[in-house]
């Protein structure tokens, strides 16, 4: 399984037991859709490796408590500790109205109320402390952030997201 077939789903944090479980923290506002899950990919190194579930519970809100097929021993489980966890995109819950994935938005034409085409959007900044659509206008890199306030419709079948920006602020770029 390829990495960009995949959503990161979280991260082995620490281990629960000397039988080999493990706790999963979920990055999800809604653990409860992965408790039944058969198996995850494990990332080592640049690989996802799958991994059977013989059983698993939600534990403490957003985390998910997991035994592995063939981790049964405290030092398996250190071999898995600290690495990411990925499930194929095909896993997804589909997303309606103005919510959407990241990578589900690339290659959007982001569309400003009072500014107009704005360009595309070629990458989703997590990193900084509020999400930024990254835009190519023409080899001009545009940061527009992504607040709900800003967001007025997020149109799939013509591949655009309409947008309200303040006053000047794409401006900025140009």
């Amino acid at each position: 399984m390829r990495k960009e077939d995949c959503f990161y789903l979280g991260k082995i944090v620490t281990k629960y037991s000397f039988k080999g479980e493990v706790v999963i923290k979920l990055d999800t506002d809604e653990p409860e859709l992965y408790t039944e899950m058969e198996s995850v990919y494990v990332e080592f190194g640049t690989n996802l490796v799958p991994f059977f579930i013989d059983k698993s519970s939600l534990h403490k809100g957003n985390q998910l408590r997991v035994q592995f097929e063939d981790v049964y021993s405290d030092e398996e489980a250190d071999s898995i500790l600290k690495c990411g966890v990925y499930l194929p995109n095909t896993m997804l819950p589909e997303l309606t109205g103005d919510k959407f994935y990241y990578h589900e938005v690339i290659g959007f034409t982001v569309v400003d109320a009072n500014f107009g085409e704005v360009g595309q959007i070629v990458h989703i900044n997590d990193k900084a402390a509020q999400p930024l659509f990254e835009i190519d206008r023409e080899g001009t890199e545009i940061f527009i952030p992504m607040v709900d306030d800003f967001i007025k419709k997020v149109d799939r079948e013509n591949k655009t997201i309409q947008v309200d920006t303040p006053e000047g602020l794409i401006e900025l770029y140009l």
